[in-house]
C-alpha cells in the first residue's frame, strides 16, 4: 500500500485475529478490529456457517445482523468436531496475535480453545472468551441470548412505560460485551507491547450490561428507589419529553434549568407568566405539576409544524431533537454532511455502510472490507498455512471443510 508521507497506517495493521464466533457479541468485537486494520479469519460451521447468516434476508437477500457485524473478514468453514478441522484451527492460532470465541459455555474448553488453555501454551497470545454469564457461578451454564440478559441485568425494568417494561430496540447486551471485548484486546495488545505477554481476556454479557446500568444501580445502592419507567419522559426533570407537532411529527425537548424554562415560556409558549408562575418556576414544581407542564408545552407545539418548532426551540436555546425513525436516520443530514457513508462489497453486490465512529488522525480511513460468503476464503487460508491442494480437496471431500 502506497501512502503519502503524512498518512499513518491503520493502528492494527500486521495483527492477525482468529475468531470462532457466532451471532453478535464476538463478531461485533472482531469487526471493530478489522476496521482498524487487523486481518480477521472467521471460522464458521460447515452446515450453514454463523447462524446469524439465517436471521433474515433484509439486506438484499443477506441477513442484516451478519452484514453489520462481519465486513472485512475472511470466512473459512470447518468442522471442529473432526480432529482434522480442529488441527487446522490450532495451526491458524499458532500464527495469530488474537483469538476470540463465544461458543456455548464449556464448548471451547472441551476443544482446548478456551483462553486459559491457549494462553498457558503461548504467553504472547491474546485469547478472549465471551460468554453470557462468565465461566463460574450458578449461571455459568445458563443459556444467554441478548433479551434474556437484558432482563437479568435490569435494563428492561427501567425501559418502557409505567404500564409496560420493554427491551431495548438494539441488542444492548451483545453490543456491550462486544465493545468490552474490543477494548480488552486493545489493552492487552498495549500490555504485550511492553511486557511481551498477552494473556486471557474474559467478558460476560451480564457484567458488561451491568456496568452500563451504573446510574440506576448506584441510585439504588446508596439509598434511592429504582428509577420509574417514564417512556420518553425523564423521571426527575420536566419538561423533558416528546410532543406532537402540527404536521404529524414529534419533537423532544429538554429544559435543564429554570432560566431555560423562562426562555421557553417567553419565546416558544408565548406565555411569559408561566415562566414565573409558582407552579412552574422551579424544576421541582414542574415535576410536581408534570401533567399541567406537559399540557402547556404540548398545546404550544401542536400549533407548529416540526421544522418551525425546532427553529423556535433552538432560537430560545432549548435542547431539542426531531424524533426520527430508522429510515430517517439513513438519510440524516448530519451523517451526509460529514460524509459518513461508504459502500462495502458483498456476495449480492455493494451495500451502504456507515464509517465506524472512531475517526483516526493522519488520513488513514478504516478498512471497510467486503462481507464474506460462507467459506469464501477456505482454500486461500489453508494454503497459506502450508496445506496442499490435495490435502484441502480431501478435507472438502470428507465434509471437514467447505
Amino acid at each position: 500500500m502506497i501512502r503519502s508521507m503524512d498518512q499513518l497506517p491503520l493502528p492494527l495493521e500486521g495483527i492477525t485475529v482468529v475468531a470462532v464466533e457466532q451471532a453478535v457479541a464476538a463478531p461485533f468485537a472482531t469487526r471493530q478490529l478489522a476496521d482498524l486494520g487487523a486481518r480477521v479469519i472467521k471460522v464458521e460451521r460447515i452446515d450453514g456457517g454463523d447462524f446469524a447468516r439465517g436471521y433474515d434476508t433484509a439486506a438484499r437477500g443477506l441477513a442484516s445482523h451478519f452484514v453489520w457485524c462481519n465486513r472485512g473478514k475472511e470466512s473459512i468453514a470447518l468442522d471442529l468436531k473432526d480432529p482434522r478441522g480442529l488441527a487446522v484451527v490450532r495451526r491458524l492460532i499458532a500464527g495469530a496475535d488474537v483469538f476470540v470465541q463465544n461458543l456455548a459455555q464449556g464448548a471451547a474448553a472441551r476443544l482446548g480453545l478456551d483462553a486459559a488453555t491457549l494462553c498457558a501454551s503461548d504467553p504472547r497470545l491474546i485469547a478472549v472468551d465471551i460468554s453470557g454469564y462468565g465461566a463460574s457461578g450458578p449461571y455459568a451454564d445458563k443459556r444467554a441470548y441478548d433479551m434474556l440478559v437484558q432482563c437479568e441485568a435490569g435494563l428492561v425494568s427501567v425501559t418502557g412505560t409505567p404500564e409496560q417494561p420493554v427491551k431495548a430496540g438494539v441488542p444492548a447486551a451483545d453490543i456491550a460485551a462486544g465493545m468490552y471485548a474490543f477494548s480488552g484486546v486493545l489493552a492487552a495488545l498495549v500490555r504485550r507491547g511492553t511486557t511481551g505477554r498477552g494473556g486471557p481476556v474474559e467478558v460476560s454479557m451480564l457484567e458488561a450490561l451491568a456496568e452500563w446500568m451504573g446510574h440506576p444501580l448506584h441510585h439504588v445502592l446508596h439509598g434511592g428507589t429504582p428509577p420509574a419507567r417514564t417512556g420518553l419522559a425523564h423521571a426527575v426533570i420536566a419538561p423533558y419529553d416528546a410532543y406532537p407537532t402540527a404536521d404529524g411529527g414529534r419533537v423532544l425537548l429538554s429544559v435543564q434549568n429554570d432560566r431555560e424554562w423562562r426562555r421557553l415560556a417567553e419565546q416558544v409558549l408565548e406565555d411569559p407568566r408561566a415562566g414565573t408562575d409558582a407552579a412552574f418556576a422551579t424544576n421541582a414544581a414542574r415535576v410536581a405539576h408534570r401533567e399541567r407542564t406537559d399540557e402547556l408545552v404540548a398545546a404550544a407545539l401542536a400549533k407548529l409544524d416540526t421544522d418551525e418548532a425546532l427553529r423556535r426551540l433552538e432560537g430560545a436555546g432549548i435542547a431539542c431533537a426531531r424524533l426520527r425513525d430508522v429510515t430517517e436516520l439513513a438519510e440524516h443530514p448530519q451523517l451526509a454532511a460529514r460524509q459518513r457513508w461508504r459502500e462495502v462489497g458483498s456476495p449480492v453486490g455493494p451495500l451502504r455502510a456507515l464509517l465506524p465512529p472512531i475517526t483516526l488522525p493522519g488520513g488513514a480511513e478504516p478498512r471497510m472490507g467486503d462481507v464474506p460468503a460462507l467459506g469464501e476464503h477456505t482454500g486461500a487460508v489453508l494454503r497459506a498455512v502450508g496445506m496442499t491442494d490435495d490435502e484441502i480437496a480431501a478435507l472438502r471431500r470428507d465434509g471437514v471443510a467447505a
